[in-house]
């Protein structure tokens, strides 16, 4: 009201402050109880996310562990990268594993799933991202045509290195009008993930089973600590 009389610790400057800063550790703890409420659903979604694009590279069919929880990294000198195995197996034996390779397109980095079976052949290559022009490089999008398909059933070996580049270059594989960039990087992502799953193959396919958790201890009761 008019010609109220403030009091006199609001006009003090330590009021102020203080009451800044209440609201600044407010606003802070609502952040921190936000995070941990949502940090697990994030985490679900993300493997769930992962689990999607892992089943179109790798039918589910195939194993019978979950991959997700098993996996290996290894360091990859020529991309400077870690690069993380997805582990499959059935009846406890490693039948296929799943990983990511980079190509480098007109537009910058395509990030790939590839897996790959015992016998070094591949099961499927999918387009995780890119930033290709779109009708011209997208094409690589399975959602775009089945180009990405042609990767089944290759191998390091099969084609001869000759073999693993685009038409153009005297490869078998097709590029596209106006966009050889995008597929010949490709191509070549695919082959260097497979030769990189060569020279760790032994490592990769002969994974141990993981360890099993230790039994939990034995609660003994107190009549039991008792004396008579």
């Amino acid at each position: 009201m008019k010609g109220e009389k403030i009091p006199s610790y609001r006009q003090r400057l330590g009021y102020h402050s203080g009451l800044l800063g209440g609201i600044g550790m407010l606003a802070s703890m609502a952040l921190v109880i936000t995070d941990v409420e949502t940090r697990d659903y994030i985490a679900e979604a993300k493997a769930a996310e992962q689990r999607v694009f892992l089943n179109q590279v790798m039918p589910s069919s195939l194993y019978d562990n979950d991959p997700l929880k098993e996996t290996l990294t290894l360091a990859d000198p020529e991309t400077k990268k870690d690069v993380l195995f997805y582990v499959a197996r059935k009846d406890k034996q490693v039948v296929a594993t799943a990983y990511k390779v980079f190509g480098y397109g007109y537009s910058g980095e395509i990030a790939l799933i590839m897996s790959i079976d015992r016998d070094g052949k591949v099961l499927g290559v999918q387009v995780l991202s890119h930033k290709e022009t779109p009708g011209l490089g997208d094409k690589i999008e399975v959602s775009k045509g089945n180009w990405i398909l042609n990767f089944n059933g290759k191998s390091s070996q099969t084609p001869d290195n000759t073999g693993w580049r685009v038409k153009k270059d005297g490869g078998i594989f097709d590029q596209f009008t106006g966009a050889t960039i995008t597929p010949r990087a490709i191509v070549k992502a695919v082959k260097q993930g497979l030769d990189f799953f060569n020279v760790h193959k032994t490592e990769i396919m002969d994974k141990s089973l993981p360890a099993d958790p230790p039994p939990p201890p034995v609660k003994t009761s107190e009549s039991d600590n008792s004396h008579t």
